[in-house]
C-alpha cells in the first residue's frame, strides 16, 4: 500500500508538470494560468452545490428514518472532487470534475464499496449464533488469612 501511495504522489504531479507545460506551450502562459484558476474556481462553486444537494439528500434520508449510506458516500466523494478541483492541474481538474457527475459518483461508488467488501470479509467458519464463546482459566488458591470461615 506505501508503494502506490508513494508512486501516486510521484507520478501524479509529474503528470500535471507535463501537461501543463504542453498546454502552456501551446496556448501560452495567460490562458493556462486562467484556466487553472478558472476550474479551481468553477470547481469550488460546483462541489458547493452538489454537496448542498447531498446534504439535503442525507437529511431527507434521516427524517424518513433509513441509514444514508450511499449518500454519505456522495458526501465523502464530493469531498474529494473538490480537493482535487482545487488542486492545480489539468489531470486533476478531470478527475474532480467526473467525480460532480452522479452517474460517475454512482459507479466510484460501486466499486469502492465491492472493493471495501472484498477486503474486510469477516474471516474464519460462520458463528453458531446460539453458542457463546469464553475463556476460561482456573485461578490460584486465595490464602488470604484475613478472609475465611
Amino acid at each position: 500500500m506505501l508503494f502506490w501511495l508513494a508512486l501516486l504522489f510521484i507520478t501524479v504531479p509529474l503528470v500535471e508538470i507535463v501537461l501543463l507545460l504542453k498546454v502552456g506551450s501551446l496556448v501560452g502562459i495567460g490562458p493556462t494560468v486562467a484556466l487553472v484558476v478558472g476550474t479551481g474556481i468553477l470547481g469550488a462553486w460546483l462541489a458547493r452545490l452538489e454537496g448542498l444537494r447531498t446534504a439535503r439528500a442525507i437529511q431527507a434520508e434521516l427524517e424518513a428514518g433509513r441509514l444514508p449510506a450511499a449518500r454519505l458516500t456522495d458526501a465523502a466523494l464530493i469531498l474529494a472532487a473538490g480537493l482535487l478541483l482545487l488542486t492545480p492541474g489539468i489531470l486533476t481538474d478531470l478527475c474532480g470534475f467526473a467525480l460532480l457527475a452522479p452517474p460517475v459518483r454512482a459507479l466510484v461508488r460501486r466499486s469502492l464499496v465491492a472493493a471495501l467488501s472484498r477486503r474486510f470479509q469477516p474471516s474464519g467458519a460462520p458463528r453458531d449464533p446460539e453458542a457463546i464463546d469464553v475463556e476460561w482459566s482456573e485461578a490460584p488458591p486465595d490464602d488470604d488469612p484475613l478472609i475465611g470461615p
